[in-house]
């Protein structure tokens, strides 16, 4: 009897373990749109689209590959609407009463096929570096689960710019040659690719069925098939790669890419593996093509943080996006969804937010994150914006990135201080300021810098916490050095900010 083969939209990779156990013969893959995955949140239209679309041409190569494929699309009549209920449905159809699938990539659906009432065999999810139990024998043991020493263990594990034991270079991480702040201009754009018939009719599809929904469906140019995700990868070693580095942390008020690869939507739907895109990256180092910088950077992202957030994400297990360590509670904002601020550094990131479904790390963790933390947003709240709003956000990457390393909820697991500045960051790595309504070296008054007043307010509500932390004793000692009526002013003026934004006053 044959067996079903389930393949999700972020399980694009013709090596899934799923297909790997399956018989070609006689078993048969399903894949669907269900409308359970297109709003469990309100999904930005790009990628709704990205994902349909990729998963109509696999389904299409598997089917040339001799693979019998049963495809729901979204707006089918039988459409059974969840992943589970198209399993039994596809059972009954064909008299299979077992599924091969792969684990996803969030509980959420992991408990979903577990609680569904047919015979579910889950393998695990093997293109990754990192296994389950190579991430739980790293941490076992260890006070404080840093990054940096799993990295190594990684650079090891894959002989990735290593040089008999030694790094390349002689150092693991060049980080601090890749802190300059914006360019005057930037010669790249990343490639785009104009849809073809399956991707326009996808985008006619979302356009109907999502329109209302935060973010802009069109023009519409990711890659949604391997031959172009591979173009895209090639595109960006040939021509950004090499300023990547140095660049990476700074923000254009105009030029809203940079020399970003734009490479990690297509990581997570399986279009390329982590490792290719590594190889690809080192082998230009090796051609004297890049600086070690640039390398050893990008590679730092694909199989430290990339593979690090994954491995938080399993062993924390399924309640880790309910912490909140910090208690905060406040409210999302409506800026986050488009209502007008006078933050500059927010407002384009937001824009381009709704635009691409795309803004670049620092933007993410030092502009929407950072404000979010000094105000003091609800930090479960802003993880499921940045999920419905990115285009390359599952669970199993964007919850660690969020209430980890963004929102220090889970109180110091992922980082060892929290991510906040004041605008002098802000100003340091943008162009921004000079055309924001508020005044970057304004510390009081209306014209005061936001990002000044909450981050001493933040500093002050959580003393208790952090002035035993040895990386910000400096902070309050800085703060204690204030007149007291200057830091009196300091707070009356961030708690009135913080209360006009409650009230949703334009702030």
């Amino acid at each position: 009897m044959s067996r079903l083969v389930l393949v999700l939209g972020d399980q694009l990779s013709t090596g899934l373990s799923a297909l790997r156990e399956a018989d070609k013969s006689r078993d048969v893959i399903v894949m669907a749109e269900v409308a359970d995955e297109t709003t469990y949140v309100p999904h930005h239209p790009k990628k709704i689209a990205l994902i349909l679309a990729s998963m109509r041409k696999f389904a299409k190569s598997l089917r040339e590959d001799g693979w019998q494929i049963l495809y729901s699309k979204l707006d089918d009549s039988e459409n059974a609407g969840s992943i589970c209920a198209e399993l039994l449905r596809r059972a009954e159809e064909t008299g299979a009463t077992e599924v091969l699938a792969t684990e996803p990539g969030e509980w959420r659906l992991i408990e979903a096929l577990k609680s569904c009432p047919l015979k579910v065999r889950i393998h695990e999810d093997d293109r990754f570096i990192a296994s389950h139990s190579d991430f739980d024998r790293w941490a076992e043991g260890r006070k404080a689960l840093r990054m940096e020493y799993f990295y190594r263990d990684m650079r090891r594990k894959t002989g990735l710019l290593m040089q008999a034991d030694a790094p390349a270079g002689g150092q693991w991480n060049f980080d601090h040659d890749n802190r300059k702040p914006a360019p005057g201009s930037v010669s790249h754009a990343p490639v785009w690719f104009e849809p073809d018939k399956t991707t326009q009719e996808v985008l006619d599809l979302v356009e109907e069925r999502f329109s209302s929904s935060f973010g802009t469906l069109h023009p519409f140019g990711y890659a949604t098939d391997r031959a172009q995700a591979l173009a895209a990868l090639t595109h960006f070693v040939d021509h950004a790669l090499s300023s990547f580095g140095a660049y990476q942390d700074a923000i254009l008020d105009e030029n809203r890419f940079l020399y970003h690869s734009l490479l990690s939507a297509y990581l997570n739907i399986g279009l390329l593996g982590p490792l290719e895109v590594c190889q690809a990256v080192e082998n230009a180092y090796e051609r004297g093509d890049v600086p070690i910088n640039s390398a050893e950077g990008f590679i730092r992202q694909i199989i430290g943080w990339r593979e690090y957030m994954r491995g938080i994400y399993f062993h924390d297990g399924p309640e880790y996006t309910q912490r909140n360590a910090l208690n905060h509670k406040r409210k999302l904002p409506d800026f986050y969804w488009g209502a007008e601020t006078g933050m500059r550094c927010v407002s384009k990131a937001v824009a381009q937010t709704q635009a691409d479904a795309y803004a670049h790390h620092i933007q993410r963790l030092m502009v929407t994150g950072n404000f979010a933390l000094l105000a003091g947003v609800d930090p479960h709240a802003l993880h499921m914006w940045y999920l419905s709003v990115y285009i390359d956000a599952f669970e199993w990457v964007e919850a660690p990135n969020t209430i980890g390393m963004s929102q220090f909820a889970d109180g110091g697991m992922i980082a060892s201080k929290p991510y906040v500045s004041s605008g002098n960051y802000i100003t340091k790595m943008s162009d921004h300021c000079k055309r924001c309504s508020y005044d970057v070296k304004a510390k009081t008054g209306a014209k005061a810098c936001p990002f000044n007043l909450l981050y001493w307010h933040f500093m002050d509500r959580h003393r208790d916490r952090f002035e035993g932390n040895p990386r910000m004793a400096q902070m309050y000692r800085t703060f204690d050095r204030m007149d007291a009526d200057r830091r009196e002013t300091v707070l009356r003026e961030a708690q009135d900010f913080l209360d006009r934004m409650d009230a949703d006053e334009r702030v």
